[in-house]
């Protein structure tokens, strides 16, 4: 299967379902399958910096990351002391084995049990919150769209390196093309919503959020692209074939969802 066959059957199987769950799918499915990514993101993430499938830590950590999320749509009371149980067992283990565990290993568990879960479970908190689920596709649609349009731009007119040393193929002309092409789905998506529920969207508040949201994806991609390439890796994993692992699929998602779940809860 080559390159281009891959993605095109990931598009194919994996957007309506992500549509599905986003938009009918019961809450707890819901919840079920964000549990699933973070304790997935939370294997690769320990994986790369060199944790062993078979160590306290990875295991400790792929646990705890699918239950903080399990925490938040439960029990968001509580979700604190979860990570405070989590933190105190890894570094007792860390002092058990003496050297053994590098501090980087412990600062990748500690982000993979705590920031991951938390972007992932600002679905959760938004739907609790009555946000109509409609505006739950927003992440997707404003990080997807930023790397699409990027992609493409940069194919079309890149010239000028972005990062070349965190992404060498990333071009400034690709990065002004995946903001131009969120502002784009952006205004698609508030003349759908206006037309479809007369959600009112300001299309000039729609297209600054676009653009702030397509800044942030770009800076959720090369952070993680910053991690693989400190580690030398391609791809945090092949869950989904040609497009990487988790890491790699949700990374903008990741950075761009607690962004529109603050301003939604300003403009609710």
């Amino acid at each position: 299967m080559s390159s281009l066959q891959s993605r095109v059957l990931v598009a194919i199987i994996g957007v309506p379902v992500l549509v599905w769950v986003v938009l009918w799918a019961p809450s707890i499915v819901m919840m079920a399958a964000l549990a699933l990514l973070a304790g997935i993101a939370a294997h690769e993430l320990t994986r790369c910096v060199g944790v062993e499938k078979t160590n306290f830590l990875h295991i400790w950590s792929v646990i705890a990351a699918a239950f903080s999320v399990e925490w938040y749509y439960d029990r968001p009371d509580y979700v604190a002391i979860w990570w405070i149980i989590y933190v105190v067992a890894v570094f007792i283990y860390a002092i058990v084995k003496a050297g053994e565990v590098k501090f980087v290993q412990t600062l990748a568990g500690i982000f993979a049990v705590v920031a991951i879960p938390y972007s992932f479970a600002a679905f959760l908190r938004m739907q609790a919150a009555g946000i109509h689920r409609a505006y739950l596709l927003l992440p997707f649609i404003l990080s997807f769209a930023c790397d699409t349009f990027a992609y493409f731009a940069g194919r079309a007119f890149g010239k000028h390196k972005l990062a070349p040393k965190v992404s060498p193929k990333k071009t400034v002309e690709g990065s002004i093309g995946g903001m131009a092409g969120n502002v784009v789905c952006g205004l698609i998506f508030a003349f759908v919503m206006d037309r479809a529920f007369g959600a009112g969207i300001g299309y000039g508040a729609m297209a600054l959020l676009a653009l702030l949201c397509g800044i942030v994806a770009q800076v959720g991609d090369l952070s993680f692209s910053l991690i693989k390439r400190e580690f030398g890796i391609k791809d945090y994993g092949h869950l989904f074939l040609e497009h990487g692992g988790v890491l790699d699929r949700f990374d903008s998602v990741l950075f761009v969802t607690p962004v529109i779940e603050m301003i939604l809860s300003f403009v609710k």
